[in-house]
């Protein structure tokens, strides 16, 4: 049976193709949205009242003096609002996310159906420990799988985020030293390599950063770590697999040079789901490593709320854990709030409450549902995948480090531009036309022109190839001298390319009505 066209053809007819702009900025069925603020209805409210009732007697003084400062909309017209600001986003519900050590990965819609059962959900930080005793335990179920999948016998769960682990990790090595008289210790060693927050988190501590030289392949330098040891140094913070998108050989020998001297081996887990289940960090050497469980274990990263980033610690630094953590016993579960035992001399507490459930629930759920078998694919299909992009990818972009396999993310740099005039932001810029959010750029530092691709485990060959055939087109494009293409890319987002560094430089953050010019008053007639 066929449709009935008749004055209204199905398929688009053939002839030139001609751009076309709106009169109104929409563009198809993408409106064109304005801010909140500029869309009117000062002048309006959601709830009418009678003069007769806006009676505040019980409101003790606490009448408004002053308008609310806020658009009066319609509920329709809020939605419309947020729904078309939705759909000028990128989402990892759309296409394929590369964002190098970021793990932009899809999180699986039974996580978070488990996060809205109303026993979490639901859950108050205050409420009884005999009502939370399903919370407690699996807050303990999830520790004892990072412990098992890390070799670490203690996990502290209560860092919010990547970041916040670094610092309660850092915070653990302080506590530590001071405990042995080794206050003096006030340096700490980070590679060239490392993520920002490495740094970062150092000096937020107190601590003097060191860095340390990369060798030609790409990793940790060894005769540079071994030069810059010293009784001052407290700790060195690795990342493995490294910001390179490659595992670092030689982690065993940086361990023992580091506890050689005096020093702890804090190691970046950011990358952990390159390994998981492959490799446990313990067996490594590693004193303390933080996990984002928006990584590694797919909860929302960023957008769904606080996040997740709970650090293991070693033998040696697990008295110093920061409290509270979770204990059972013949009565139950119950959250230790105080270091009880005398020997422990933990730095105190990070953050008021243990962590966010709702996170944890959804790493839980997705180890559950994974196993451990299923934990260990990950890691190998994230690499696997990484390695199709390189090898694709290789005969027309540059891999900065061609010799050998990558880790679970591709790294080129801007060799292969060379002469074409089309620069790698030009080239990530490009991409948003074709419907793919940009790769990492110009990071790491250590690699110019940096392009950081990772593609996680949970994209399929035919999303891969789509990803690798546009990423082909638009290079050769580049090399055959279409730099039009590139130089004002984006041309079909719903906002042209900004000067990024005015936007960084001058941000305009706060929204303020426009001035309004009052006539003057006529002059009086003398």
């Amino acid at each position: 049976m066929s449709m009935l066209n008749v004055g209204r053809p199905t398929q688009p007819q053939a002839g030139a193709s001609v751009a076309v702009s709106s009169l109104t900025g929409a563009r198809g069925l993408m409106q064109d949205e304005a801010l909140i603020f500029e869309l009117g209805g000062w002048d309006k409210t959601g709830v009418d009242l009678e003069p007769a009732e806006l009676d505040a007697s019980d409101l003790a003084g606490l009448t408004r003096t002053a308008p609310i400062g806020l658009p009066g909309l319609s509920e329709p017209e809020t939605v419309r609002h947020y729904v078309r600001l939705s759909q000028k986003n990128h989402a990892i519900d759309l296409a394929l996310y590369p964002l190098g050590s970021c793990t932009m990965k899809h999180n699986p819609r039974l996580n978070e159906k488990a996060a809205r059962l109303p026993g979490f959900a639901d859950l108050h930080p205050l409420a009884p420990v005999s009502t939370t005793q399903g919370a407690l335990e699996l807050m303990d179920s999830l520790a004892h799988w990072l412990k098992t999948l890390t070799a670490m016998p203690a996990v502290a769960l209560s860092p919010k985020a990547g970041a916040h682990g670094e610092l309660c990790g850092l915070l653990t090595i302080k506590a530590a030293h001071e405990a042995k008289g080794q206050g003096h210790r006030r340096t700490v060693l980070v590679p060239t390599s490392a993520h920002g927050t490495n740094p970062a988190t150092a000096a937020f501590v107190g601590y003097d950063v060191t860095e340390i030289a990369q060798t030609p392949d790409g990793r940790v330098d060894l005769t540079d770590l071994a030069a810059k040891l010293s009784p001052d140094v407290a700790a060195i913070m690795v990342t493995n697999p490294n910001t390179c998108g490659l595992f670092e050989r030689d982690i065993i020998e940086i361990a023992k040079l580091t506890h050689a001297a005096g020093a702890y081996f804090y190691c970046d887990g950011a990358n952990f789901n390159a390994i998981v289940g492959r490799v446990r960090p313990g067996d490594l050497g590693v004193d303390a490593m933080h996990i984002n469980l928006h990584k590694t274990f797919s909860t929302p990263h960023g957008g769904g709320g606080p996040g997740a980033g709970p650090v293991v610690l070693s033998e040696a630094l697990a008295p110093f854990a920061p409290a509270p953590w979770v204990v059972s016993g013949p009565e139950g579960f119950k959250l230790v709030e105080d270091c009880v035992d005398e020997a422990a001399q933990g730095f105190g507490r990070m953050v008021a409450f243990q962590g966010q459930m709702g996170m944890f629930v959804r790493a839980y759920a997705y180890m559950l549902s994974h196993g451990s078998d299923g934990l260990r694919q990950v890691a190998e299909d994230a690499v696997l995948n990484a390695n199709y992009i390189k090898a694709r990818l290789s005969g027309a972009m540059s891999p900065a480090f061609p010799d050998g396999p990558c880790m679970h993310e591709a790294l080129f740099d801007d060799a292969w531009l060379e002469g074409t005039g089309v620069t790698t932001l030009d080239f990530a810029k490009a991409m948003i036309d074709e419907g793919f959010h940009p790769m990492t750029m110009y990071f790491p530092l250590v690699v110019h022109g940096a392009m950081l691709i990772e593609p996680t485990e949970t994209e399929s060959k035919q999303e891969l190839d789509r990803f690798c055939d546009a990423l082909l087109a638009l290079a050769e494009a580049a090399k055959a001298g279409d730099a039009d293409r590139f130089k004002g890319a984006p041309y079909l987002a719903p906002m042209r390319r900004l000067d990024e560094t005015l936007a960084a430089r001058k941000p305009k953050l706060t929204w303020r009505p426009e001035p309004t010019t009052v006539a003057p008053a006529p002059l009086a007639a003398e």
